[in-house]
């Protein structure tokens, strides 16, 4: 027969297994399944949720908000994407313009300070820099007015990340890299860009040394 002390003390042992495992459990449950309710492909079906769930930290909650707008007297259009968890979001939106990529090229490019990461697929262009990703594409919008002298029309996409992020450095840049080009390929489905294309599954990876 188990003597009173050896039984308590099995008791208490037990006990705080239980504690201890419920209470990871607990945690999971609370602080890190906001995420995980999202939708599969939160902002209106623009992109994975698992690339999501790479750029933000764990949070008890999370919301997500997808919409396109346009502008008739230009017949141009942006689609807006916002994602957060806690006090971290990433965000982004894809407009159509008149943008040359000469011109996108040069407004990274005064960022002195950074040291821009190029990939490109196609006439998809993408420049990363430490919390903001670009992409570049020729988009046509529907019904766009004809121009006397011949205008360059674009799709741009710009996502960054505010607070907190999951990853940093290469691996922050490929995330961003990713959520903006899966925007972007969504942007120019639902804003009915005239040019027919295929857009590959998935970007270059950033090559390190």
């Amino acid at each position: 027969m188990m003597q009173p002390g050896i039984k308590k003390n099995l008791i208490v042992t037990v006990a705080f297994c239980v504690l201890i495992v419920g209470g990871f459990v607990g945690y999971q449950q609370i602080f890190t399944k906001g995420i995980d309710r999202l939708p599969a492909r939160p902002c209106a079906g623009s992109v994975d949720r698992s690339i999501v769930a790479d750029a933000l930290p764990d949070a008890r909650t999370a919301d997500e908000r997808g919409k396109i707008t346009t502008t008739s007297a230009s017949n141009q259009f942006t689609f807006w994407c916002y994602v957060s968890a806690g006090d971290s979001i990433i965000s982004g939106e894809a407009e159509s313009g008149f943008a040359t990529e000469e011109r996108w090229r040069e407004s990274y490019s005064s960022k002195v300070d950074e040291d821009p990461v190029s990939v490109s697929v196609g006439e998809v262009k993408v420049i990363a820099l430490d919390n903001l990703a670009s992409v570049y594409i020729p988009c046509t919008p529907p019904r766009q007015a004809e121009y006397k002298v011949e205008r360059t029309h674009s799709l741009v996409s710009d996502v960054r990340t505010i607070g907190e992020s999951r990853v940093q450095g290469v691996a922050l840049r490929q995330v961003l890299m990713d959520f903006a080009y899966q925007l972007t390929k969504h942007a120019y489905k639902v804003g009915k860009c005239k040019e027919a294309r295929d857009f590959p599954d998935e970007l270059p990876r950033i090559q390190t040394d």
